[in-house]
């Protein structure tokens, strides 16, 4: 019969281990305890290099465990140029409010109501009286005109003159809460890439003072406008080019550069939904001197000579030798259908069908070129050379222009 032997090699090994197991279980659960009621008094000391969240300190001292991914405390400095130009400027950036007075079945005109909202630039503020720029296309119509300041107040606003050829107006009102004018930079030197800030009320006065940022994209871009919605190109606006947004409210609002100068006013927008990112604004440059005109004289004072005029483009080619009776030698021109009475081109003895193809030797090929020649090389009293056909035959008459009223 056997028995167990409690002195024998084996069992004596066991109680060993036993003995050392205990106590090793007991120091590594004393330690990490020691560790997380340490951890917190280590890292203000700057011993260890980590930060420990509210949330991370709360798990430690509850006994749970952090969270894997912690959120770390950072302190940043957010201020940059941008923000700065923006404070100093936004001030100047105003909403401007067309008013109209709308008739009734009885063709009584009652209170005016609003119809439409855009942005203005206040850049000037003498003798009590602040100025303010903005679209033409923003006033247009209006029986009464508002101007709400970046604090809310709305002030009546008087229009100085607007010009529908470059979308820009003059507006008028006390300086009273005006803290802030708007300083003019060049858009003569601008660079394809440097940044742009378009500030503005997008949508209305519930986005009042937003503010966009991009590029300035292109230079000197060529716009056809067509101002009486008959399909037929008017005039050719030259714009900037930008991608920062520009939308239905920002018309009429700054466009600044880096500076925090105002370098354009933004105007137009590509209105398709396959387009992103292409705005305009007209080039301060074309500002300036438009104006100044508009403050001395209410309107922008262009030669003029008193004719309704088509491109030849728009008319069959079989016309042009059976109606017009033009050589073949002629391919390009305008042809007069109307002349407005006692106007210079009435003066001189145009009529309805000849066919204008140089101004002082310059070929033109329709309305545009004629009009672009006249605003920018001529003056109202200057004279200019008309070379023209009539039935076949080619003439030449030189012409005092008049004032555009």
């Amino acid at each position: 019969m056997g028995y167990y032997d409690d002195h024998s090699p084996a069992n004596q090994r066991q109680k060993g281990r036993r003995r050392f197991v205990m106590p090793t279980i007991v120091g590594v659960v004393l330690g990490a305890v020691l560790v997380l009621l340490a951890l917190p008094a280590l890292v203000q000391t700057n011993i260890l290099p980590y930060n420990i969240t509210p949330n991370e300190q709360q798990s430690a001292e509850d006994g749970g465990t952090p969270n894997e991914d912690p959120a770390q405390t950072v302190e940043l400095d957010v201020t940059s140029q941008i923000t700065k130009v923006v404070e100093e400027v936004s001030p100047a950036v105003v909403g401007v409010i067309n008013l109209q007075s709308q008739q009734n079945f009885w063709e009584q005109r009652g209170d005016p109501e609003q119809a439409g909202a855009g942005s203005g630039v206040i850049y000037k503020k003498e003798d009590g009286t602040a100025y303010v720029v903005t679209n033409y296309h923003v006033i247009e119509g209006a029986s009464e005109i508002e101007v709400v300041l970046s604090d809310g107040t709305r002030k009546k606003a008087q229009l100085v003159g607007g010009d529908v050829f470059t979308d820009l107006a003059v507006l008028k009102m006390s300086s009273e809460n005006v803290k802030k004018v708007a300083e003019f930079g060049s858009s003569d030197n601008l660079q394809v890439g440097e940044p742009a800030i378009a500030i503005g009320n997008p949508l209305g006065l519930r986005f009042a003072g937003s503010v966009t940022k991009g590029i300035i994209s292109g230079k000197q871009r060529a716009i056809p406008q067509d101002f009486n919605g008959d399909g037929q190109k008017d005039w050719q606006s030259e714009v900037i080019q930008t991608d920062a947004a520009i939308n239905p409210g920002n018309s009429g609002g700054a466009l600044i550069n880096i500076e925090g100068q105002v370098i354009g006013i933004n105007s137009m927008k590509i209105a398709q939904s396959a387009v992103e990112g292409i705005g305009f604004a007209i080039p301060i440059e074309t500002v300036k001197p438009i104006i100044a005109e508009l403050e001395q004289y209410g309107q922008v004072n262009r030669a003029f000579i008193g004719i309704e005029a088509y491109s030849l483009s728009q008319v069959p080619t079989s016309e042009w030798r059976n109606t017009l009776n033009l050589p073949e030698d002629v391919n390009g021109g305008l042809y007069i259908r109307s002349i407005t009475r006692m106007s210079p081109a009435d003066k001189v003895g145009l009529e309805p069908l000849d066919v204008i193809t140089a101004v002082d030797g310059e070929p033109v090929e329709d309305i545009i070129d004629l009009r672009k020649y006249l605003y920018k090389q001529k003056d109202p009293g200057d004279e200019m050379e008309i070379t023209y056909y009539r039935d076949g035959e080619k003439n030449t008459v030189t012409v005092t222009l008049g004032s555009q009223q």
